[in-house]
């Protein structure tokens, strides 16, 4: 009798973990990128807002393919190896302690493929003040919307 009981729990406990494994094969895991750059390296929008307004010196570099920030050098998607570059020989000639924050915007930054390769190529070159605008869900959204300033027209 008790043979039989701890054959049947035995037999229960194996269908569930064989459908919990099957189950979790089928759904999609969420792809999460690491991120090179740390939490004091972003720039919210409305301080890189005020920088611009006040004529700040810092570089502002879209490197992605979204409309241009008002002041910025748009260098193409950084994702493609010849934009990146591209953006590597605009800043070949400047000081390594120069202002600069990049920006992408094409959509959510968990997903964006512009910002880590670029992020990345700035640090490899030894810039020491680089920051990335915080725009965690697109351009539109997290700053178009808000009112701020953008080119009229894509250089």
């Amino acid at each position: 009798m008790i043979k039989n009981i701890l054959l049947k729990v035995s037999f229960i406990l194996s269908l569930s973990l064989g459908i919990t494994a099957v189950s979790y094969a089928q759904v999609p895991k969420p792809y999460f990128q690491t991120n090179p750059w740390r939490e004091d390296q972003l720039i919210a929008p409305s301080a890189l807002a005020e920088l611009i307004s006040k004529k700040a010196d810092v570089k502002i570099y879209n490197i992605g393919v979204v409309q241009n920030i008002k002041g910025a050098t748009n260098t193409g998607a950084a994702s493609d190896a010849v934009n990146l570059e591209k953006l590597k020989e605009v800043l070949k000639t400047m000081p390594k302690n120069q202002s600069i924050v990049i920006y992408c915007g094409c959509c959510p930054m968990g997903k964006c493929p512009n910002i880590r390769p670029a992020f990345k190529a700035l640090a490899e070159q030894k810039f020491t003040n680089v920051r990335l605008l915080d725009l965690p869900d697109n351009i539109k959204i997290d700053w178009i919307d808000k009112g701020y300033p953008v080119e009229s027209t894509y250089r």
